[in-house]
């Protein structure tokens, strides 16, 4: 079975930083592209960063040249570095295989690890 734990999540200043970590397992993690999502109070998810098996990445214009994900292989270990974060990425951040999105509808909630919290505040 798949289990993802999140981790690195904490209560920072804006324009702190911030270093989140996912251990993957339960699948043949270095294949397969990964993926951070966050999801705030009363908003839908929202997908903020994305590696391929070959590393190469994408990112969202919210979070452009602020957030960088990168992975270790080795490890199963996905990571996302948080710099210049805003009070707009206070959030809940997960970590999944983007096998568990379609462009329209992800799995539910149950599948996914219990993520780990952002807070951004003065």
């Amino acid at each position: 079975q798949v289990q993802l734990a999140e981790s690195g999540g904490g209560l920072v200043q804006p324009g702190g930083s911030l270093r989140l970590s996912c251990v993957a397992s339960g699948f043949a993690f270095s294949t397969y592209a990964m993926s951070w999502y966050r999801q705030a109070p009363g908003k839908e998810r929202e997908l903020v960063a994305s590696i391929t098996d070959s590393g190469r990445t994408d990112y969202p214009d919210s979070v452009k040249g602020r957030f960088t994900i990168s992975r270790n292989n080795d490890k199963n270990t996905l990571y996302l570095q948080m710099d210049n974060l805003e009070p707009d990425d206070t959030a809940v951040y997960r970590c999944a295989p983007n096998f568990f999105c379609s462009p329209s509808l992800c799995y539910p909630d149950h599948y996914w690890g219990q993520g780990t919290q952002v807070t951004v505040s003065s």
